[in-house]
């Protein structure tokens, strides 16, 4: 070995460190978060580090300046725009079934990132928060207003979806507007289905019928 390649593996605090190359390119940053903030700040034409590293730290950046100062100078001597890597799939999925109040902020710019970048997804995000409110707040009566708004986008996974709630929509309207619902009877099920793990190959019907008969 080289005495550079010993400095290196001795300089090392984390196995990531050693990264080089073709590796570096999936490495992760404490900067990740907050890209999309830098590049539309970017775009609005504030280019100094300094500034924009301190507009970051408020929104909760715990990383040194040195990052935001590399990413900026990439920027700037890039002959290609240089933004952030998409997130995954599984994390916009997780930003758009929660509440939009629950996400931090760079979580919210970050999701608006994505859906102008995607009208498929912008309005499918809007329909699944329409639909989380009537669900939440008992609003059943608006159903068939949002059945008439999927099907007026492109979007045949929603159109199938809706398709099943119209043959029952009777049902449907009844369980997201009344206070009933069967979560007990669903309980007592998981219940008894529990029960009959514990016995798995050790007992029968029997059994099982005298310990749920007689279970306190």
């Amino acid at each position: 070995m080289t005495h550079r390649t010993v400095k290196s593996l001795a300089d090392a605090a984390r196995p990531e460190d050693l990264f080089r190359g073709q590796w570096q390119r999936n490495r992760t940053s404490v900067l990740d978060e907050y890209k999309p903030y830098l590049d539309d700040r970017w775009n609005q034409g504030c280019t100094n580090a300094w500034k924009l590293w301190e507009e970051i730290i408020p929104l909760g950046y715990q990383g040194s300046y040195g990052f935001v100062s590399a990413y900026i100078r990439k920027k700037r001597t890039s002959p290609r725009p240089v933004t952030a890597q998409p997130p995954a799939s599984r994390v916009v999925t997780r930003w758009i079934l929660s509440r939009p109040e629950s996400l931090t902020e760079s979580e919210q710019l970050r999701l608006k990132a994505v859906l102008a970048d995607c009208p498929e997804l912008d309005a499918l995000t809007g329909h699944v928060r329409s639909f989380a409110r009537m669900l939440t707040e008992r609003r059943g009566e608006q159903l068939p207003q949002w059945l008439d708004a999927v099907r007026q986008d492109d979007l045949p996974s929603l159109h199938t979806l809706a398709a099943g709630i119209d043959r029952d929509r009777d049902a449907v309207i009844a369980g997201l507007t009344l206070p009933w619902n069967s979560g007990v009877v669903e309980g007592h099920v998981n219940w008894i289905k529990m029960l009959k793990r514990h016995m798995f190959g050790r007992a029968g019907l029997a059994l099982l019928r005298k310990r749920v008969l007689l279970a306190p």
